[in-house]
């Protein structure tokens, strides 16, 4: 008696490994499911077990940044690795996903049905890594315009990080819309109407213009008639029109004279500080110049439909360091003082 559980366990083992023998699910021998090896493996594969991450990841770069060189770059590897990856793709897939030209790759129609997929797989996996590193409960990083961070954000910052000696932040200038899900970047400042998907938006300021002049214009400017008689600064890139400005007054931008034209905020700003004309401005660009007197400004505001906005991803709950770091935004932005009202202007010269 004592000998047979041994005998029952043997049974059973020679039952499992035997790939012809079916057994039901109480082990007692009714045929019901065929059990081998083989299917053992295919059921408790992992999901993705057999997928080629590696060359899809080639495969995904290629297609995003349209070209073996500058894939290879991004993933620092040579361009004949990348070349290498995707063949291997292909002939795993069984399918050709680029047609080789004398210009490069091109991506057949089967390729570009799974680009979308392939960034968004990616995508995912990042933010997969990106929710299993440790956060810092000493930093925040901020991403910003670079005019918005050049002549506002920088120069207010001490008012954050005072008394916080460990406190690091970490600030992006760029024009790019950050991956917000991603938790490289904890929220962004944005000029817009604040109808970003996928984001929480907080208002911070309406945007508002006005022409702005160094102070040897301010006996020509007096008037907005005036403004006919001087040379214009113009935005090249700007979303504001100086019609913003002009038509509360009874003027319109057709009416201007000539003046240089610049690609870039803060060269304008400069231009305008120089001497080469007026240039029509709004408060955290010129507010500072106003304030040290190295610009006058006709007076009157006027919305130009856009605003200032602290965009959050609507996933992610606000840290405590985003939630300072709102305030002053919200304190900073909407507390600038209308400076083209000041009758007693310091002139420095």
């Amino acid at each position: 008696m004592r000998h047979k559980p041994r005998a029952r366990r043997q049974r059973r083992n020679t039952l499992w490994n035997d790939p012809n023998m079916t057994t039901d699910s109480d082990g007692r021998g009714r045929a019901t499911i065929e059990v081998s090896r083989q299917a053992v493996k295919e059921t408790f594969r992992p999901p993705g077990a057999r997928l080629p991450l590696v060359g899809l990841r080639a495969v995904e770069a290629v297609l995003r940044l349209g070209n073996l060189n500058a894939a290879a770059d991004e993933l620092c590897v040579t361009p004949g690795a990348i070349s290498q990856q995707v063949i291997k793709v292909e002939a795993q897939l069984g399918v050709r996903l680029f047609r080789r030209t004398p210009q490069g790759l091109e991506p057949t129609k089967t390729a570009r049905k799974l680009e979308n997929h392939l960034h968004a797989g990616f995508r995912e996996l990042a933010r997969a890594v990106a929710l299993a590193q440790p956060t810092q409960s000493n930093g925040i990083a901020i991403s910003a315009p670079p005019v918005f961070a050049a002549k506002w954000l920088v120069w207010r910052l001490h008012r954050f990080t005072e008394g916080q000696d460990k406190l690091k932040i970490s600030i992006e200038a760029t024009t790019d819309f950050a991956d917000l899900d991603d938790q490289q970047i904890d929220a962004c400042i944005r000029v817009g109407k604040g109808d970003w998907a996928g984001t929480r938006a907080i208002p911070l300021a309406d945007i508002r213009v006005f022409p702005v002049f160094a102070p040897a214009f301010a006996d020509r400017i007096r008037t907005p008639a005036d403004l006919l008689n001087v040379p214009i600064i113009r935005d090249a890139g700007s979303g504001f029109d100086w019609n913003h400005w002009l038509r509360p007054n009874g003027m319109d931008a057709a009416q201007l004279a000539d003046g240089p034209s610049y690609s870039d905020a803060s060269l304008c700003l400069d231009a305008a500080i120089a001497g080469q004309g007026a240039f029509l401005s709004w408060e955290t660009l010129s507010h500072d110049a106003l304030r040290m007197g190295r610009l006058h400004a006709l007076p009157g505001r006027f919305r130009t439909g856009s605003a200032y906005w602290f965009v959050e991803s609507a996933q992610r709950s606000r840290s405590k360091l985003a939630q300072r770091f709102l305030r002053l935004a919200s304190r900073g932005v909407e507390g600038v003082p209308d400076l083209t009202q000041r009758p007693d202007r310091i002139i420095i010269t």
